[in-house]
């Protein structure tokens, strides 16, 4: 009687253990998938923060600046003689 449970036994684990071999490579490959497509979107994000950063450092320059307020908005530099300082005393 023992023999045959042992029988069995081994008849019904070995297709659990290759189904479960199967499932865990199918899960392997399915997680794969997903880091590779992770890294993609990390190294695009990484490429998009780059190039901000640059737009940032052209358009915040203070030559830029300068030329905007000239052309656009028709400002112009004054010397700090010409500038006049009100200073407002708390009463």
């Amino acid at each position: 009687m023992s023999g045959r449970f042992f029988l069995y036994a081994m008849a019904i684990s070995i297709p659990l253990s290759l189904g479960a071999a199967v499932w865990q490579t199918a899960r392997y490959a399915a997680l794969k998938q997903e880091v590779r497509i992770l890294l993609e979107q990390q190294e695009e994000w990484i490429d998009n923060n780059k190039r901000l950063i640059t737009d940032i450092a052209v358009l915040s320059s203070s030559a830029r600046i300068e030329n905007f307020a000239k052309t656009n908005l028709s400002l112009e530099k004054k010397d700090p003689e010409d500038v006049l300082q009100v200073i407002i005393e708390n009463e």
